[in-house]
């Protein structure tokens, strides 16, 4: 993980939120590159999970919502870590996760094994409290969002009757959502503030074990559809003791990090539980009628809910490798071309004789279609190795056979192969090759 922050901050894809100032813990920037980085990835699940398919649709829910949402799908009641302090170093730290967690002053002891005395378990709620409108009391408290889910639950009936949708069905969202987790940490893994892409497949009751299954195996294969390596990936079923209260099963795709085996998205049967609730506490009736065959039920939810930020660490991680180049360690990240932050970059050979001109009218002829980056700064080796760290997979270098006969040579980045390409293909040349199917090479790990 040292090597994949260290790159993080050096090649701009993360910095600490308010670094100048010290920084603030566990909440991060996405620089340049990680900010495309992301933006791809959530890009992905939503050409996937919706764009390309039609029974599913989007939806962009506010953040603040009325505090009864909470109240009926049991966020104020239980959406609770258990936390105990350290009375000698003050520190915080989960109940439950004692074992995981280390002292700060001797690093080599779990936290009650160091002398100090830890405090009573308390319950300690997740949710972050603001205040709506300029009086500052109870009646005002609203929460931030701790998932994006509930936003879904109550556009219900809105989507259901403006879409013309029917049962099975999904609503699906990306949006930022806040927990005041207690030990948040390992880099973009567990933050306060997040990112969720959230999908709700509205299902018949005695459908739903179908689905459950049907969506359980189609999340795995879109991980290594889009380069995570299998071995790296695992389906974990939560244990009777595991489940939530509203869950009648749950499995999570894990990812092997460098710190172990952790939740990528979790994948959830929530039957009828939310529309349920949100019935009874709203007055709503949130039940679906079959005019086909006469009949009423509240839908059961199946609930594919993965983290962007954990996924765009999951393939940053998994992307990182090292090789030799020139006789010298390459730091290389082997992205799928549709979720690299850059697609190609345009290098002059020198920078005289008309090559930089060139290069900057090929830049600008790719640049509606493309992320590029130019480069003339060093020799051509040294800037490959910049985009070989940021994954750019093609490499465009304009040389003296370029003012001859208008071909550049393309460099691939994972073999480092090149050939002749005439300046006039370079575009669909560069789309077909994005776009088609990408795994990572098994001869180079």
């Amino acid at each position: 993980m040292e090597k994949i922050v260290n790159l993080a901050k050096r090649r701009g894809f993360a910095f600490q939120s308010s670094e100048i100032y010290g920084g603030l813990v566990s909440c991060w920037d996405y620089g340049p590159v990680g900010v495309e980085l992301k933006r791809n990835v959530k890009e992905a699940w939503w050409r996937d999970m919706v764009l390309t398919r039609t029974d599913i649709v989007g939806i962009d829910c506010a953040i603040l919502m009325h505090p009864r949402v909470w109240e009926a799908s049991g966020h104020v009641a239980g959406f609770t870590d258990p936390l105990v302090d350290c009375k000698k170093c003050k520190e915080r730290f989960r109940a439950d996760k004692l074992a995981d967690a280390w002292c700060p002053e001797k690093p080599s002891k779990h936290p009650g094994e160091c002398g100090g005395e830890l405090t009573e378990v308390r319950q300690f709620n997740l949710m972050f409290k603001t205040f709506m409108g300029p009086v500052e009391d109870t009646a005002s408290v609203v929460f931030m969002r701790p998932e994006t889910a509930q936003g879904i639950f109550v556009n219900f009936l809105n989507v259901l009757n403006s879409s013309r949708h029917k049962p099975p069905f999904g609503i699906a969202q990306i949006g930022k959502s806040f927990r005041n987790e207690i030990t948040p940490g390992n880099f973009l893994f567990r933050t306060r503030e997040f990112e969720q892409m959230e999908m709700e497949f509205f299902v018949k009751p005695g459908e739903d074990d179908r689905w459950f299954e049907y969506w359980s195996s189609t999340r795995m294969e879109w991980y290594r559809t889009h380069g995570i390596r299998a071995e790296n990936l695992r389906l974990r079923p939560h244990g009777k003791e595991e489940l939530a209260h509203y869950a009648k099963s749950c499995v999570d795709v894990e990812y092997e990090f460098p710190f172990g085996w952790s939740e990528l998205e979790g994948i959830a049967n929530r039957t009828d539980f939310d529309l349920k609730r949100h019935t009874e506490y709203s007055g709503k009736d949130l039940s679906y009628f079959d005019e086909e065959t006469r009949e009423r039920y509240v839908p059961y939810v199946i609930e594919p809910a993965a983290g962007a930020d954990r996924a765009a660490l999951a393939f940053l991680v998994d992307a990182y490798d090292e090789d030799e180049a020139e006789g010298e360690t390459r730091i290389v990240l082997r992205l799928h071309p549709r979720l690299a932050p850059v697609k190609a970059a345009i290098f002059p050979l020198l920078r005289k004789n008309g090559q930089p001109e060139k290069a900057l009218q090929i830049r600008d002829m790719l640049a509606p279609h493309f992320p590029i980056q130019y480069d003339q700064a060093g020799s051509i080796g040294r800037r490959y190795r910049r985009q070989d760290e940021i994954g750019t997979p093609f490499g465009i270098t304009v040389d003296h056979q370029t003012m001859q006969d208008q071909t550049v040579t393309l460099r691939e980045r994972d073999s480092m192969q090149q050939e002749r390409i005439p300046i006039d293909r370079l575009a669909d040349d560069l789309r077909r090759r994005i776009d088609m199917p990408w795994s990572r090479p098994a001869d180079l790990g």
